[in-house]
């Protein structure tokens, strides 16, 4: 079984919270004024990586949106293509960045619950079923689940060791 498949959407909504919280847990101790500070062995910031999550969260939510309204699907976001993500991460950045590091924190708890409510209003066939959404397109092994997955748990965890070895270089970036 693949790491992305689930037998049920509690399951799911399970892992996502589990991986949220170990992730948040990283934050405790790290000082605000250390929040943008960037160093070689990690690709990204404590803020940046919170941002990322925060625009990934919404951007997936914005597809089931706009697809149940009936409107075009543009992905993976309007004015970017799908080989432009560097592009759209530094989007997320910008619209973040004027954020303290608690308040992205507490950004970061409402958008994993607000994620977590929408995946407890699907079925289990609209989160298991290739094709319940035309936004999941066409690819086999490809279900919302999946999509679901590689937005949250999956990044949730990567970053959880980003944050772990940022703390290991940056050991004045921690409060005492």
């Amino acid at each position: 079984m693949a790491s992305y498949e689930y037998s049920s959407r509690q399951e799911l909504i399970d892992t996502i919270h589990n991986l949220y919280l170990l992730l948040d847990a990283e934050y405790d101790g790290i000082n605000n004024t250390y929040k943008d500070t960037r160093i070689p062995e990690v690709d990204k910031t404590p803020a940046e990586i919170i941002a990322y999550q925060l625009g990934w969260l919404e951007l997936v939510r914005s597809w089931e949106k706009d697809e149940l309204a009936e409107r075009t699907v543009q992905m993976p976001a309007v004015d970017y293509k799908w080989n432009q993500l560097g592009g759209l991460y530094q989007s997320f950045y910008s619209k973040y960045a004027q954020y303290s590091l608690p308040e992205l924190r507490e950004l970061f708890r409402q958008a994993e619950q607000q994620w977590l409510d929408w995946i407890g209003t699907l079925t289990e066939e609209e989160l298991f079923i290739q094709g319940a959404r035309k936004w999941t397109g066409t690819k086999e092994n490809w279900p919302m689940a999946r999509w679901i997955h590689i937005n949250s748990a999956a990044p949730f965890k990567t970053f959880r060791g980003k944050i772990r070895k940022w703390k290991k270089h940056c050991p004045e970036g921690l409060a005492e």
